[in-house]
């Protein structure tokens, strides 16, 4: 049996999930899961790189190292927990922390932090990295890449199933039986802006069940002025991140008097709302959708998702047999797999590049196999934490 590993941090930066999987006979099966937080100096330091105005150069080539030591230290733990052996581990899929995404600049660029170099070092296995910059030279925007796995893994057996994955920044596919083209794109904020607001007004990393914005009531002045951002109106194929939706695009439309709960519940409206209207928009004859990603256990999202695409059922892609919070995690191990097989992993319906192109880099593992590294003294795993 020929395994893989996915490891990615999203755009929460709540820390790294990887999954251990295979894909015989065109399904995907997950055999382990684990989670590791960040340390929280390091977490500090990669929020404070997202939305820098410009990053201090041996800050952010330090944090390459650090990111990639976290991976590897992942990589290991969870081989460790597995029943498998090194050997049987073909490649690690590692998606790395975005930092900054900027498809629409003058020269595209995006970077993802996590020495791929390292994760080889440490775990021995071969490492595939660097998965969305061939996308952009290929004229797209290197992003979204799940699309292409939904597909693979999530496809209805008959009429149309969008897809939605929502981490920091939410993302929807839209898939359908018989092999139709499928489309997807970033929705715009999943939780990136509930979290930071509840981490400033509360200290909190995220809002446990979306319970603080159910205790709010929405405020229409200023839903209406976040909902008007050009974003939300362009036509797909787009992407975007950090550096656009973030606590600085929602202060300066803060008026004095506005309960932070409010806000909360107003953020939350405001996902709800972008998300259902970009299903509704592009594919208004979906006839279900499967929700994943941190913002599946926000309960007052996922009902507001139900009355807004109602009477199409809204579930956690569970009811199919994949936990939501993997599914990323094993797209990226699966991109792997795609790119060891010499086959494209990108769609360019999806992503608007010019042809399919096959992503990333592969770093080979050293001549000799290590049984695992440690990770460097000062870079232990933090205690472990929930995330959402």
């Amino acid at each position: 049996m020929t395994l893989f590993i996915g490891l990615i941090s999203g755009t929460s930066i709540d820390g790294i999930d990887a999954a251990l999987a295979t894909f015989a006979e065109g399904k995907a099966r997950v055999l382990t899961t684990c989670h590791e937080p960040y340390p929280s100096d390091l977490r500090r330091s990669l929020l404070a790189l997202c939305e820098a105005e410009s990053a201090v150069l041996d800050d952010l080539f330090t944090a390459d190292v650090m990111v990639g030591e976290c991976f590897a230290h992942a990589a290991n733990r969870l081989i460790d927990q597995s029943a498998a052996t090194r050997s049987e581990i073909r490649a690690i899929g590692s998606h790395g922390q975005t930092i900054r995404h900027a498809p629409l600049a003058p020269h595209p660029y995006t970077v993802q932090l996590g020495d791929p170099n390292v994760i080889a070092e440490r775990t021995g296995i071969a490492t595939v990295a660097d998965l969305r910059r061939r996308d952009l030279a290929a004229g797209g925007q290197g992003a979204p890449l799940a699309p292409a796995f939904h597909a693979f893994a999530l496809a209805p057996e008959s009429g149309t199933r969008a897809v939605i994955n929502i981490g920091g920044i939410a993302n929807v596919t839209l898939t359908t039986s018989g092999g139709s083209p499928v489309t997807g794109y970033d929705t715009g904020p999943g939780n990136v802006l509930m979290d930071g607001w509840i981490r400033r007004e509360q200290g909190a990393d995220f809002d446990h069940d979306g319970a603080w914005a159910a205790s709010g009531e929405i405020l229409p002045g200023l839903l209406e002025t976040l909902s008007d951002d050009p974003y939300f109106r362009t036509a797909p194929p787009k992407s975007t991140g950090r550096e656009r939706f973030n606590l600085a695009w929602v202060q300066p439309h803060l008026r004095r008097g506005m309960r932070p709960v409010d806000v909360q519940r107003t953020l939350c409206e405001l996902s709800a709302c972008t998300i259902a209207d970009a299903i509704l928009r592009q594919r208004p004859a979906v006839d279900d959708v499967l929700v994943c990603g941190g913002g599946v256990h926000n309960r007052t999202l996922i009902d507001r998702l139900r009355q807004l695409l109602a009477p199409r059922p809204v579930d956690s892609t569970m009811r199919l047999g994949l936990d939501p919070d993997w599914l990323e995690a094993v797209a990226f191990a699966w991109l792997a797999a795609r790119t060891l097989a010499g086959e494209a992993g990108n769609l360019p319906a999806v992503t608007g590049a010019t042809h399919p192109v096959i992503l990333g880099g592969v770093y080979a593992p050293s001549i000799k196999r290590p049984s695992g590294h440690p990770m460097r003294r000062g870079l232990e795993p933090a205690a472990p934490s929930a995330t959402g």
